[in-house]
């Protein structure tokens, strides 16, 4: 029994009834609206695969009904019916995405193999639209890799905390990838709704709430038609709110609100509606200070933050480079048609020693930036900018004056030594391979100063 929905639409009882029964009996569910406006409220309480429609209605015509479909959900489709069939009309729905256009009276098999087709249409623009979900999902760009310590945490408080419907805050510098650790979140919690992203400093405030809650026609000036906001269009799945901090003051009792109880109000509209989103903010702005400083609620601030998640800087995961470059010097190579394929020992080395003030984001642009400039098939030195070859300046090393009763040298020394050999093995896992780079030295000359430090032990 197939569980698509379908709406009939004629100022006719008897020709709503006789088509009801016609496609109950073919095992699809049924509603029916005998006006305009009986539809649109169907259409915006009701998702339906597929609206049947009268052309004359009482208070209009079909053609504003197909135009409310295609508001609300544009893989709906439509079919209009009439017994005043013209061409003009005909040429008028399917300008406006009609699927076919039957004129009264009609033939039971005719209507039916319509109904088949037209709702094969609809399934498979789902399905397409779903399939593109899921790869937005996957995508190796959309991925926030690493093996670093810090962010292997991240990974776990993500798993634990994905199948719940806590409200998550994702907090760290800019460039970090707040918004791929949101949407790592997302896949990970089953969700099946869509992934939906809004950046709250980048609308204009009297932009806003529109866009967040949706408004009803003639709710301000330019509302000329009903529009639903991102709650409703996270419906089922996440709602990431990025620098939820610039969200206006006489905003947030509406978000808290929402948060609370899983309602909202569009703009212009005294009806609250139920939304079913997780919401997962971002900010790299302390939030602390901005309730002290009174422009953040601190009710909001508590609803917001049940479950906090620290995304490390790169300078804090500098293991993490390597893997990164790779990842972003092959997704550029494809994209520019480059034959680069791997990294040269001295430019990696080079990458590794960069302090990254914009991190993550820093380091895509600078391989992209140097994908783009190399002609051979290794990343090498000449195509980084000067600042990364350059890398940090580096001063004398600070040294405590000699004591008067002198100092034992050889033990410093080692103390020294083993001070940065264990450093860099806590930084690179264990990985002598990394450790050696960090340090400089080579793969044996690593394992003979662990061997040493081992004796004197």
């Amino acid at each position: 029994m197939s569980r698509d929905r379908i709406l009939v639409v004629d100022d006719e009882q008897s020709m709503r009834e006789f088509l009801a029964i016609l496609l109950k009996k073919e095992g699809f569910a049924v509603d029916t609206a005998g006006t305009v406006a009986e539809a649109r409220a169907a259409v915006g309480r009701t998702a339906f695969d597929l609206v049947i429609t009268d052309l004359k209605l009482p208070d209009g015509t079909g053609i504003e009904v197909l135009a409310a479909v295609r508001e609300g959900d544009p893989d709906t489709e439509v079919v209009v019916i009439t017994a005043f069939g013209t061409a003009e009309s005909a040429v008028e729905a399917m300008k406006l995405g009609a699927y076919d256009y039957l004129s009264k009276p009609f033939k039971v098999g005719e209507i039916k193999l319509t109904v088949r087709k037209a709702l094969e249409k609809s399934g498979l623009a789902r399905e397409n639209r779903d399939l593109r979900r899921q790869l937005e999902a996957a995508r190796p760009d959309d991925a926030i890799l690493g093996r670093s310590p810090p962010l292997q945490e991240v990974f776990r408080v993500l798993e634990r905390v994905a199948p719940t419907r806590v409200t998550v805050l994702v907090y760290g510098e800019s460039g970090t990838g707040k918004e791929l650790v949101a949407r790592r979140l997302h896949a990970l919690s089953g969700r099946a709704g869509p992934f939906v992203a809004v950046n709250c400093s980048a609308i204009p405030e009297g932009l806003i709430e529109s866009e967040l809650f949706g408004h009803v026609k003639g709710s301000f000036t330019g509302a000329v038609s009903d529009k639903a906001g991102l709650f409703e269009e996270a419906t089922g799945g996440t709602l990431f709110l990025d620098e939820v901090g610039e969200l206006p003051l006489h905003l947030q009792p509406k978000l808290l609100r929402a948060l609370q109880e899983g309602r909202i109000k569009r703009v212009g509209d005294a009806r609250e509606r139920p939304v079913d989103v997780r919401i997962v903010s971002a900010t790299n702005r302390d939030l602390k200070k901005a309730v002290e400083a009174g422009t953040l609620r601190e009710d909001l601030y508590y609803r917001l933050n049940v479950v906090a998640i620290e995304i490390p800087s790169l300078a804090r995961r500098r293991e993490d480079i390597p893997l990164l470059a790779q990842h972003f010097l092959l997704k550029y190579a494809r994209a520019f048609d480059r034959p680069v394929r791997g990294i040269a020992r001295d430019a990696l080395e080079a990458l590794e020693r960069y302090d990254y003030p914009g991190n993550v984001r820093e380091l895509e642009n600078i391989v992209e930036r140097a994908v783009a400039l190399e002609a051979g098939e290794l990343l090498t030195r000449a195509s980084l900018p000067d600042a990364v070859v350059a890398g940090p300046e580096a001063g004398p090393p600070v040294l405590e004056p000699i004591p008067p009763e002198g100092i034992d040298l050889d033990r410093v020394l080692e103390a020294v030594e083993r001070r940065y050999v264990t450093e860099a093995l806590e930084r690179t896992s264990g990985n002598r391979t990394e450790a050696a780079r960090l340090l400089g030295i080579s793969f044996r000359s690593i394992r003979y100063r662990l061997d040493k430090l081992e004796r004197s032990a």
